[in-house]
């Protein structure tokens, strides 16, 4: 089993390549955010230690973590970014792994991981790493016209994930997504051997 790492910056279209991965290549894909939200559910270890380092206010009226305030206190506070993600990150690492183990077993050809801060988190888990790159300019229209995002809110996004000089030392290939889907599929196909 090939183990793909899909990475880049939020807006780069990360999500079209990973929705084409499955549909073309039937590959079992693996969000390590949707992995985090699953584990910081109320109950978990993950959130017990989660409402131990930033108060019972951070969890909403449903006891659940209220995620619009807890990622306000991380996107401004490198400090609680950091408490965060020593939280986090080792659950989720386990968890993936235990993933991987279990599709290789049934048999999955391709397995992806993606993240955007697998540069720095998880690349041990693949055996390639590719970065999605789109220049800014098209990543900024994408998020002001998809997720109605301001300005000030992209700049501090762009702004806490690894810059692109980081994405592109750490990558063993880049596919720019700046243009057409149809020239990122061919890209796709140029690059992935199975």
């Amino acid at each position: 089993m090939k183990v793909l790492g899909i990475t880049g910056g939020v807006g780069s279209g990360k999500s079209q390549v990973l929705a084409y991965l499955q549909e073309k290549y039937h590959a079992s894909v693996s969000q390590m955010d949707e992995v985090a939200k699953r584990l910081q559910k109320k109950g978990t270890p993950c959130y017990t230690k989660i409402v131990r380092e930033f108060g019972a206010e951070i969890a909403g009226p449903d006891g659940e973590l209220d995620r619009v305030r807890l990622g306000a206190a991380v996107f401004s506070d490198a400090g609680k970014r950091k408490i965060l993600n020593r939280i986090v990150h080792p659950a989720v690492l386990e968890e993936v792994s235990r993933d991987i183990a279990e599709k290789e077993s049934r048999g999955v050809k391709l397995y992806v991981v993606e993240a955007a801060l697998l540069p720095d988190v998880g690349r041990e888990l693949c055996d390639e790493l590719w970065y999605v790159y789109a220049a800014e300019e098209v990543r900024r229209r994408r998020l002001k016209d998809s997720r109605r995002y301001s300005d000030e809110k992209i700049t501090r996004m762009i702004e806490s994930q690894p810059s692109e000089e980081r994405f592109r030392q750490v990558c063993t290939a880049v596919i720019d997504n700046s243009g057409t889907f149809e020239d990122t599929k061919k890209q796709i196909g140029d690059k992935l051997t199975l």
